[in-house]
């Protein structure tokens, strides 16, 4: 595409602005996006803003969010939400990301009434269902719908399946109360699991799940276990006392791991002495697997004497106990730790440091109980927030990979930007990706290119492939010469290296080279598409075909013969 054709599209983008002619502006604004010229489209959106285009204040809005400015987009979708719902449903999803879901409500809802906007309509329901108005969300999805609206059927069974559980389990318990039937209620407690991979997008759900799994731990100890479970993955600090009570009155009851969850519970929070107690009480009640985490805590706060005795109980026919025994003799002697194991010692007084308002022993901390027992985000964050705050990229990222588990997407993509831009090359995967997610392919580029810099060999070929994709084939050259050649045996990896290479460095004139690289390429092809879904129609009209570049490559180099014949 030539720099005097986008100009062109450009002005009369910008001259259908300052004509009223929404149409045209529209046609023109997409070809700028659909043609993945992203850089080039910004500085003519921002004249037909000016202008008073509203795709225009929608489409620079977007891509305003998606390259980190979230205010400059606030700003810009506000300008015309009153009177488009496009602009609407751009700001509701903005406020609702950063937490403001009473105006994102709003305006989700003023976007739907005065626009019919469905995805306002959509997301207004998963509003009502985040607050725990299933029943209301569900009603209001299928109030009005046309069979066009298809997309609100998938959200409306989801929300009465929640529904349908909740009323499942109040009618069991409300029987096994009736009979004081312990093992019904624990039976009715179960079901709840169903709602497990949901209580993050749709927290209004755990207040009443809270009442539910209360109900069941009056009848049954071992429904109580579950209980703590649930208050440890949704509830705040305060809750945590109760799911020590609920453990231990399992574990008095004799209801079989109580004793050991709570150990575990306990080292991912840190609290060494206690999760030790909690295994003890585990191997009281003849529980073996307590052992083993009895051992390994000794070894790793160095009290290998305790971690012999542990370990030996296992037996000399157990292969990891030998393993770990060997290790312990190598620490006695003064031997080095393995390279990737953080030494335990040093928790207590990390903690201290951190409680003295020490941001780095914070993280360093929270880093080292995420390597010992994982799991437990969101004890870690407040640990680790404060370094991320101060600059600390290590903190950013692991806050991200943190806010990510949680399913706090917004939060992830915002420190990994934080992470990203102080040089972390993990995070510059992540808004490499991120962008391409987002179809912003120029960004993209650009951030794969400086995780490259920083040393990444996948992000490397990454970087090389999209600059093929736009037919940059110098600048791809470089990148793709360096993944080939310090690639690792990646089978996937180096055939899909090869196939970008092989194409940059035909059309680079670099015949001879290319062909082996295209040949490779070719044979191996079914296997680099195997990693790309069948769905994503975008990136699958992204990718080359190495076997047509093969057969172009052969077609150049039948005609380099045949003038070389000629001149002869």
């Amino acid at each position: 595409m030539t720099t005097e054709h986008i100009q062109t599209r450009g002005e009369a983008l910008v001259a259908a602005a300052r004509d009223k002619d929404a149409k045209t502006a529209h046609r023109h604004t997409d070809f700028f996006v659909f043609g993945r010229h992203i850089d080039e489209g910004i500085p003519y959106w921002e004249r037909a803003v000016e202008a008073g285009d509203i795709w225009s204040h929608y489409t620079l809005a977007r891509y305003r969010k998606i390259r980190g400015d979230r205010q400059a987009a606030d700003a810009l979708y506000r300008e015309w939400a009153e009177f488009d719902a496009g602009c609407a449903y751009g700001l509701g999803m903005l406020l609702r990301e950063d937490g403001n879901t009473g105006e994102a409500a709003e305006w989700f809802r003023r976007g739907w009434e005065n626009g019919r906007h469905l995805d306002c309509k959509i997301e207004l329901g998963k509003l009502m269902a985040a607050e725990g108005r299933c029943a209301e969300a569900s009603a209001f999805l299928m109030s009005k719908a046309e069979l066009g609206d298809i997309a609100v059927f998938r959200w409306s069974r989801l929300f009465d399946s929640f529904e349908a559980v909740f009323d499942r389990v109040a009618e069991k318990l409300e029987a096994a109360e009736a009979d004081e039937d312990g093992p019904a209620a624990l039976a009715a407690v179960r079901e709840l699991f169903e709602l497990d991979a949901h209580f993050a997008d749709y927290p209004g759900l755990a207040p009443r799940a809270d009442a539910l799994y209360r109900r069941g731990s009056v009848l049954s100890p071992e429904a109580g276990m579950y209980y703590a479970m649930f208050l440890t993955e949704t509830g705040d600090e305060e809750s945590w006392p109760e799911a020590i009570e609920l453990l231990l009155r399992a574990r008095e009851a004799g209801v079989a791991q109580a004793a050991a969850l709570l150990g575990n519970k306990c080292e991912q929070r840190g609290e060494m002495a206690e999760a030790e107690r909690a295994h003890l009480l585990a191997v009281e009640a003849g529980e073996e697997a307590p052992k083993w985490n009895l051992g390994m805590l000794c070894l790793r706060l160095g009290r290998y004497d305790e971690a012999e005795r542990w370990f030996g109980e296992f037996g000399e026919d157990d292969k990891d106990a030998v393993q770990q025994l060997a290790r312990i003799a190598v620490l006695r002697e003064g031997g080095p730790r393995a390279a990737d194991e953080p030494d335990y010692r040093q928790l207590p007084v990390l903690r201290e440091r951190a409680e003295a308002g020490d941001v780095r022993a914070g993280y360093e901390y929270a880093d080292m109980l995420n390597d010992w027992g994982g799991k437990n985000a969101r004890h870690l964050i407040p640990w680790m927030e404060p370094a991320a705050r101060a600059g600390d990229p290590d903190a950013a990222y692991d806050v991200a990979q943190l806010c990510g588990k949680l399913r706090r997407f917004t939060d992830r993509d915002t420190w990994h930007r934080v992470a990203a831009e102080k040089g972390d090359h993990h995070s510059c995967h992540h808004m490499g990706w991120l962008s391409d997610f987002h179809h912003d392919y120029q960004e993209s580029e650009r951030w794969y290119a400086r995780a490259a810099a920083l040393g990444s060999r996948l992000d490397s070929m990454i970087a090389g492939k999209l600059m093929v994709q736009r037919q940059a084939y110098a600048e791809a050259e470089p990148y793709l010469r360096r993944a080939w050649e310090e690639g690792d045996d990646n089978d996937a990896f180096r055939t899909e290296t090869a196939g970008y290479y092989g194409t940059a460095l035909r059309h680079l004139g670099r015949l001879d080279e290319a062909m082996g690289l295209l040949a490779t390429a070719a044979e191996g092809w079914r296997d680099v598409r195997s990693l790309y879904s069948t769905d994503d129609l975008d990136a699958l009209s992204r990718m080359i075909d190495p076997a047509k570049e093969l057969e172009a490559l052969d077609e150049a180099l039948d005609a380099e013969l045949e003038e070389d014949d000629e001149e002869e």
